[in-house]
């Protein structure tokens, strides 16, 4: 199966009329199925009818109340279908197509529903938190604009910015030493944005935590992700975005956060290690040969 978005719609189709014939087949009613699975018949009834996207949970409960073994044949095919189902991927090329300026409107759009933000930022540091200086060279590099108009798309990000300092709304930032020291932009550059990262920290609903590289940590990251409330999950790849909605994703993911967030430094620590870090960049500038 693939998450390509063109076959989204097939695959949510597909897992619908399949729910619905093994229920006909069984001769159950909706009305049946809903008090065996402990649904309201009303959503029995949009998930046969593709109206809404059934979690992996869902249909488990579902295939279970229909006497549909879960270990193989239907059972197996259709729980994979629902994880395929609750997995969206935009590709890198699609999104530059709308343009980064829509991007950064979507993004800004996923945040405002969230009231808890968690994000694992093994190897730079995200949007909310940039200057506008170190913003600015991630979104004008050659590797991510390709040629698109990126200077909406830096005001937008900005924008977003604004989020933090809203009340009632929870940021946690679990940042590796390894991204605070990726030299993206000149030393100079690098300073300021240690102590934007040191300011922030100190907003009552921004937590920023970083996992220094000593003591190391006994398991390495492979990617980053964000965790919004405890709905979704966003994967950032080069080549496009993964969104997962499917509940043992979003558990496994969450597992991983405290992994690391556990393992952290938190607080002054934390602005501590940031201005060390931070004077540290602004002797390398001093060397630096213009």
């Amino acid at each position: 199966m693939t998450l390509e978005p063109e076959n989204a719609d097939r695959q949510r189709g597909e897992l619908a009329d399949a729910l619905r014939r093994l229920r006909r087949a069984a001769g159950m009613t909706g009305a049946g199925l809903a008090a065996r699975a402990g649904m309201s018949q009303a959503k029995i009834s949009k998930i046969e009818n593709n109206r809404i996207r059934p979690s992996h949970l869902d249909v488990e409960r579902i295939l279970t109340a229909l006497g549909v073994p879960l270990e193989g044949g239907d059972g197996v095919r259709l729980l994979e279908l629902a994880r395929v189902t609750n997995s969206d991927y935009q590709g890198f090329r699609t999104a530059l197509q709308r343009g980064l300026g829509e991007l950064q409107r979507d993004l800004a759009a996923i945040e405002g529903a969230a009231a808890t933000i968690r994000y694992f930022l093994p190897c730079m540091i995200t949007g909310l938190l940039q200057t506008p200086e170190y913003a600015r060279q991630s979104l004008a590099h050659p590797l991510v604009n390709r040629g698109a108009e990126w200077h909406t798309a830096l005001a937008r990000r900005l924008e977003r910015q604004q989020a933090l300092y809203q009340p009632g709304r929870r940021f946690v930032f679990v940042l590796t030493e390894a991204a605070l020291r990726w030299p993206l932009c000149p030393p100079t550059v690098m300073a300021l944005q240690m102590d934007r990262l040191a300011s922030l920290s100190e907003l009552a609903g921004v937590d920023i935590r970083i996992v220094p590289a000593h003591p190391p940590v006994p398991s390495g990251p492979l990617n980053g992700f964000t965790l919004y409330d405890d709905r979704l999950v966003t994967v950032e790849v080069f080549t496009g975005e993964l969104a997962l909605r499917d509940p043992k994703d979003i558990a496994y993911s969450e597992e991983i956060f405290d992994f690391y967030h556990d393992r952290s430094l938190a607080h002054e620590d934390a602005r501590l290690f940031l201005g060390r870090l931070a004077q540290e960049y602004r002797e390398r500038a001093k060397t630096d040969i213009p």
